[in-house]
């Protein structure tokens, strides 16, 4: 059966935020998409929650959280990025529940996005191949912080020193999720996805791809959704609408 025909996202914004669980994230498909909206004159945000520290087997966590956070900045930075954010959860062991929504409600608060951006929270990816946890944890307490943050009457703790409660998330968009019925065209920015992505060296390294190629991997990913959306190359998300009779 021929796979749906996929709709392009609404660009009708200003600010978006990205949550995610782990510096790489979001190279591992969509930045080019973020590079496609920075150069669109919109202001994007990344919030890392984790800084990826038990990512490489032969280097320590502590060494190994400077190096992944220096690549996550210089990899946003390529993309039009000036504000990386991280949480310090503890790497592999992130947990969904209330302690994970205070912490991305209150960066939604300070930030207050209109659109919210983050991973796959789905048991696998669309296959046999399981999810990661941290992405299910991260993704899920998101899509519900972003209901939080509207609520003057959940984490009041926040709301000091000026800082309002922010209702105003339109949407919420998990990139590379399988049930995915939306992206964005990243034909004239996929060469920067893949520069972003290159950035973490380290990591690629230290995870024993000694033949990865960056270009080629993500080109089987945004070929098929670019076929699908009628372009190049595409970034899939699936929309989660936050407003009433969407």
């Amino acid at each position: 059966m021929e796979p749906s025909p996929l709709e392009h996202v609404d660009e009708n914004w200003q600010r978006a935020l990205v949550v995610v669980a782990h510096p790489d994230d979001v190279e591992f498909g969509a930045a080019a998409a973020v590079a496609r909206w920075t150069g669109q004159g919109k202001e994007v945000v990344y919030c890392m929650v984790t800084s990826g520290e038990a990512g490489i087997d032969a280097m320590h966590p502590d060494e190994a959280r400077r190096v992944r956070e220096a690549e996550e900045i210089e990899s946003a930075r390529i993309v039009g990025v000036d504000v990386v954010e991280f949480l310090g959860l503890p790497d592999g062991i992130v947990e969904y529940g209330v302690p994970l929504r205070r912490e991305i409600c209150a960066v939604i608060r300070r930030h207050r996005p209109e659109i919210l951006v983050t991973g796959n929270f789905h048991d696998t990816w669309g296959g046999s191949t399981p999810n990661q946890p941290d992405h299910i944890a991260v993704g899920r307490a998101t899509l519900d912080a972003a209901g939080d943050a509207g609520n003057r009457w959940i984490f009041t703790e926040q709301l000091t020193d000026g800082l309002q409660p922010w209702g105003d998330v339109r949407q919420v968009w998990a990139a590379g999720s399988p049930q995915a019925g939306h992206a964005a065209d990243i034909t004239d920015t996929f060469d920067r996805g893949v520069a972003s992505l290159e950035a973490h060296r380290a990591y690629i390294d230290g995870l024993g791809w000694e033949n990865f190629d960056p270009a080629e991997m993500l080109e089987g990913q945004s070929r098929p959704a670019g076929s699908r959306l009628g372009v190049t190359h595409a970034t899939t998300f699936e929309v989660h609408s936050r407003t009433w009779g969407d």
